[in-house]
């Protein structure tokens, strides 16, 4: 079978994928981006069933998804992945999400390390020797994905405790699921009058079931359109996950 450097993949939308608009969650597009890196990964050689024979696994650090226009529910829309040559510890992943008229409607780039399943260790590139072939593409963003810190005064929106629904696989949150609790910061209303133009997530420690989860937000002192909401573990106060959003009056 001949290796693709590029994956591409329909996905017709459905409706326990979209929201009250008939738009399709944002935590939807970051599922469908995490089975596409998954899907791909396997086709190259480095799926989850290779790396676990090594007690190794894939998780996300970081990502970045820019959205032009949110697809609605029936819609048929195309998503295109490929990986970058990795760094000593850093494997990069470009996605590109289509209309049926060939149109960009969102982007998103996406920063994945490998580490030991049962020492939670991270593990160096070239455990798994992998060497991606060439997509002959431009980055989907240009953009470097770095630490996020809050520019402005942080405020308690709500805690979440996380329960069976909210784990993956890995038995820890679900990176798709950080994007549930951020989104949930804010009212109904606040979401029929604004929606997530941009927005850039890092996951910084893993968070497990029982474990209770302080959401915080604010928005940018100098910047009424960008907002911060970040994940405290409330059992030994680390920080879970970081995230800043642009949002658009709709």
């Amino acid at each position: 079978m001949k290796v693709e450097a590029i994956y591409r993949k329909k996905h017709t939308v459905q409706v326990s994928d979209v929201d009250f608009s008939r738009k399709l969650k944002l935590s939807t597009m970051f599922v469908y981006f995490q089975d596409m890196a998954t899907e791909h990964a396997e086709r190259l050689g480095v799926g989850r069933d290779v790396l676990q024979k090594d007690n190794l696994i894939w998780v996300l650090t970081s990502a970045r998804a820019d959205v032009e226009r949110y697809p609605v529910w029936n819609e048929n829309i195309f998503i295109e992945t490929w990986p970058l040559q990795p760094d000593k510890v850093n494997f990069e992943r470009d996605f590109l999400v289509y209309d049926e008229n060939n149109n960009i409607i969102a982007r998103a780039v996406t920063n994945w390390v490998i580490i030991d399943i049962n020492s939670r260790k991270l593990k160096r590139s070239k455990v798994i020797n992998a060497e991606f072939p060439d997509a002959g593409r431009e980055r989907s963003i240009d953009c470097t994905l770095g630490r996020i810190n809050a520019n402005g005064d942080m405020s308690e929106a709500y805690r979440k405790t996380v329960g069976y629904s909210d784990i993956d696989m890995n038995e820890h949150l679900n990176n798709s699921k950080y994007l549930d609790y951020i989104m949930d910061c804010f009212s109904v209303e606040d979401h029929k009058n604004y929606f997530t133009k941009s927005i850039e997530v890092n996951y910084i420690h893993e968070a497990l079931p029982g474990e209770t989860i302080i959401l915080k937000k604010g928005i940018d002192d100098k910047d009424g359109s960008t907002v911060y909401v970040e994940g405290i573990n409330e059992g030994n106060n680390s920080a879970v996950f970081k995230s800043r959003f642009k949002v658009q009056e709709k």
